[in-house]
Order: structure tokens, then C-alpha cells, then sequence
């Protein structure tokens, strides 16, 4: 298991959420959710299929959670029955994380023009941009005192990035029904915010071609020359979650040591 260190506290004692997309151990979501665990929080998660049920449990119930509902995105009625379930159990909660996105691995190389499909679009869209869409209406009817929610997004929604293709045109749909989902939901006190992370070593960043080099083009260039910490993206998401984030919606939250402000790299010393 990935040894990250997070700090521990209390800003989210008393609170309660559902965390949907941890796949493995070194799945952001799973930073994500033991940074809340270690600041009080007690989570529901969703998974999708029998293998990752076993493999994701024996995550949570490290962290001292026991509930896991099954909840296929692209399936109304597996949505329905989630989330009357998560009802049942708790009658409301006080955020949401979001971290599932998915496109097939033949339109994450080469030419996006050449490789994409109609049914690859279509299937890009609704597991990544209209699951959360579904996720922050669902949710939102089990946040009457307020909340917060959060997903995942990466900075080829905003600038090309090889390979990235068809699943930056779905960030970028993304960050788009962040801020009409906070404008929306911010009348009801609830938050809606996306985190923007660097490359990191998980299960998505390697069904991208390149991957290794998009890691250390990251690291190279960035403004800190480190890569992105598992640390910084949980810590943000806490930042979000937690009362401290109040006042903060429709907001992109970049988490990549400052990646995404440069323009050129620094010149070599040869150059």
C-alpha cells in the first residue's frame, strides 16, 4: 500500500459523505479519503463489479469504514438504488467526492480527430462529465443544511496534451458543469468545486500513452521541479470539503507545483 503521511484533527468530525471512484490504492480518491478519515469524517463508497469490491474494501475498512454500495454511473436504476440505500443509512450528509472518469484506451493515443468515436465520445461524456451532473442532483437532495462537493479534473481540459484526446474535451465538460452545479446548488449552501492535479502514478494515468513522460515533463517544468504529492491533492480537497473552504465555489483548484502558470520552460544552461 502507498505510504503517504496526512495530518490528523478534527475540522471534518461530524461529518458524513460518499466517495465515489477509489479503484486501488493509489487511486487520488483513496488519498483523498484517508485524509479525511485522519480529520474525522465517516464515508460511504460506491464501487461498480465484484473484483473491486474486493479490492477496494479491504482499503476502507483500514480506515475503520464498513460501507460499500454498489452503483453502476451509466445505469439509472443501480444510481436510484445507491442512493436510497445511502439514505436509509444516514438520511443526509455533508459532501460529495467524484472521481470517476473514463475513455477507451484506443482514443487515448495518436490523433484525436482520427481515433474518436461516436460511441467512444458518448460513452467519455456520460462516465465523466454526466455522472457527476447525476451525482450533484442525487446528492444535493441529501444536503438540506449545505455541503460540499468536489471532483477531479486535469489541465488537458484547458491545453493539449498528447494523447489526452477525447478525455480533455470531457474535463473540459467537466469544469464547465462545476460552475453551472455551484451556481445552481450555491442558492441551497452547497459548494461545488473541481481539483485540477498534476500526473500522478495511478490506474487512469497509466491507461494514457506517454505517461512516463507526461510525469516528468511535469516535474521538469513545474515552478517547485517536484512531481504532485498525493499530500497536496488530499490536503486541497480537505481545504474544499472542510468549513475552511467556505466562500469558495465554481473554482478550479490547480494542485500541480504550479505546472499550469508556465509558458516556456526555463532555458538550459547551453541554451
Amino acid at each position: 500500500m502507498a505510504e503517504w503521511t496526512f495530518p490528523k484533527g478534527d475540522l471534518m468530525a461530524g461529518k458524513r459523505g460518499l466517495v465515489m471512484g477509489v479503484a486501488n490504492q493509489n487511486s487520488i480518491a483513496w488519498g483523498i479519503s484517508q485524509q479525511l478519515a485522519a480529520q474525522g469524517a465517516e464515508m460511504a463508497f460506491t464501487y461498480q463489479g465484484e473484483a473491486l469490491e474486493r479490492r477496494v474494501r479491504p482499503l476502507i475498512e483500514s480506515i475503520g469504514m464498513d460501507t460499500m454500495i454498489s452503483a453502476d454511473v451509466t445505469n439509472d436504476e443501480e444510481m436510484d438504488a445507491a442512493f436510497a440505500t445511502l439514505k436509509e443509512k444516514w438520511g443526509k450528509i455533508d459532501f460529495l467526492v467524484h472521481a470517476i472518469a473514463f475513455a477507451g484506451k484506443d482514443e487515448l493515443q495518436g490523433s484525436m480527430v482520427a481515433n474518436t468515436t461516436r460511441e467512444g465520445f458518448r460513452r467519455a461524456m456520460d462516465i465523466s462529465v454526466f455522472s457527476f451532473i447525476d451525482a450533484c442532483r442525487r446528492a444535493s437532495e441529501m444536503m438540506p443544511d449545505g455541503g460540499s462537493i468536489i471532483n477531479m479534473t486535469y489541465l488537458g481540459s484547458e491545453r493539449v496534451i498528447p494523447s489526452y484526446n477525447v478525455m480533455g474535451v470531457a474535463k473540459a465538460g467537466l469544469e464547465a458543469s462545476t460552475r453551472y452545479a455551484a451556481r445552481d446548488l450555491g442558492t441551497q449552501g452547497i459548494r461545488v468545486n473541481a481539483i485540477s492535479a498534476g500526473p500522478m502514478r495511478t490506474l487512469a494515468l497509466m491507461g494514457i500513452k506517454g505517461s512516463k513522460s507526461l510525469m516528468s515533463t511535469g516535474r521538469e517544468w513545474s515552478l517547485l521541479k517536484e512531481d504532485t504529492t498525493m499530500e497536496g491533492v488530499a490536503g486541497a480537497a480537505l481545504y474544499l470539503l472542510s468549513p475552511i473552504g467556505q466562500s469558495i465555489t465554481g473554482e478550479v483548484l490547480h494542485v500541480d507545483a504550479g505546472f499550469h502558470v508556465v509558458g516556456v520552460p526555463e532555458p538550459s544552461e547551453e541554451g
